[in-house]
């Protein structure tokens, strides 16, 4: 009997166990979410050559700390190991203060965000409107001519930065037979991809019975579009545009990666990863109203518009108010409704950039939960984002 490998002994399975029909579930979703390269042809998102990251910050006795989280008390060690947590960033006023990291987990790697992907892929919108290059209100088909017979045929840009198109498609993850399942196959996600691009199969999706702009529905595909869109207003990769009004600006110290289907087309809805450290620096971009150090990469009222604006009655339409009763939705980022004013990117598996204005506080936690959706665990996420900013 052979000795295991140290990579055995760190994550408990062997690297062949690896494959796509299963590298997003647990136990093996602790690597391949780290190493999404390896499941999934990506494209880089390249950083400035000679970024070198400080080496981690202790979160001490942070960790120690006894927190309110969902009405039970519990310590922040506890629920970072109960939320599968594989990386954790602090900021403050513009500063680390701290930094956790599971055994399984460097503090170099590259974690895939997933759907924190939309809200990067909506800065990149905003910094084309910036210029001048891409209208919100403009139709779909200013910039995609091929959706003229879906869904998106009388849908503008602003529908699909707010998630607002009356789309007929479910999230159903765990459904191999779903619509959904052929999506992930079109974005080379799951076994048997390769017959349809994503852009081939987003402009055969259907409109339901009801307008668009009416209510909020959380359809990935939109985003998936926007990418698209943003490449056609650009003239740009969508690599080649994260790294130029983005990546770089920023002042990402690691290279983020993107997967990409078939024809190269980014996964702009959710195949973004990157490190801990640089998703953080782009909560604190956000938080310093579109400017870092470097300058200004997204126009403040752009910003503004993205923390203060969103269709109330759009998101009471619909089915995410037990997450944030109060939200709102805009630009792809969630506003969380609470007296803190915090707002937020959210990512299946239990992704998370959560900026607290008031508290002046920047968190950006990765995960590897084993559902993609768990009501009551994104509950207990959003507590103890809001204990851990009171106690910064």
């Amino acid at each position: 009997m052979t000795s295991p490998t140290a990579f055995e002994r760190m994550f408990g399975f062997a690297r062949k166990d690896v494959m796509l029909g299963n590298w997003r579930e647990q136990p093996f979703n602790r690597w391949a979410f780290q190493n999404v390269g390896e499941m999934v042809t990506s494209a880089r998102i390249s950083a400035r050559e000679g970024n070198l990251e400080a080496a981690p910050v202790d979160l001490g006795g942070l960790l120690g700390e006894t927190l309110d989280i969902g009405g039970r008390s519990e310590t922040a060690l506890a629920f970072l190991e109960r939320s599968s947590t594989d990386a954790l960033t602090v900021m403050k006023k513009g500063r680390f203060v701290g930094d956790w990291f599971a055994p399984t987990m460097k503090a170099e790697a590259r974690h895939i965000i997933f759907s924190i992907s939309k809200s990067l892929t909506a800065i990149l919108a905003g910094a084309l409107e910036g210029e001048g290059k891409l209208d919100p209100d403009a139709p779909v088909t200013a910039y995609v001519p091929e959706a003229a017979g879906s869904v998106y045929a009388n849908a503008t840009v602003r529908h699909v930065l707010d998630m607002t198109v009356s789309l007929d498609f479910e999230e159903a993850y765990l459904d191999p037979e779903s619509l959904f399942a052929r999506y992930r196959r079109a974005t080379m996600w799951n076994p048997g991809g390769g017959a349809e691009s994503l852009c081939e199969f987003l402009v055969t999706l259907k409109q339901l019975d009801e307008p668009h702009g009416r209510t909020f529905r959380y359809r990935s595909p939109n985003s998936d579009l926007l990418g698209i869109i943003v490449e056609r207003a650009s003239g740009q990769r969508y690599a080649e545009l994260m790294a130029e009004k983005l990546w770089r600006p920023v002042g990402a110290k690691r290279d983020g990666f993107v997967t990409v289907d078939k024809e190269g087309t980014a996964r702009a809805a959710g195949g973004v990863s990157v490190a801990v450290r640089d998703l953080a620096r782009v909560g604190e971009m956000m938080r310093q109203g579109g400017t870092t150090e470097g300058g200004r990469i997204l126009p403040q009222a752009w910003v503004e518009d993205t923390i203060h604006a969103g269709d109330a009655d759009a998101w009471q339409r619909g089915t995410m108010t037990n997450l944030f009763a109060g939200g709102r939705y805009r630009n792809k980022w969630y506003q969380t409704g609470n007296a803190s004013q915090a707002y937020c990117g959210i990512g299946i598996h239990g992704q998370w950039l959560y900026v607290d204005p008031k508290a002046e506080v920047v968190i950006a936690k990765m995960s590897s939960q084993a559902l993609p959706v768990d009501d009551p665990l994104d509950l207990d996420n959003g507590a103890f984002f809001e204990a851990l900013c009171a106690r910064v």
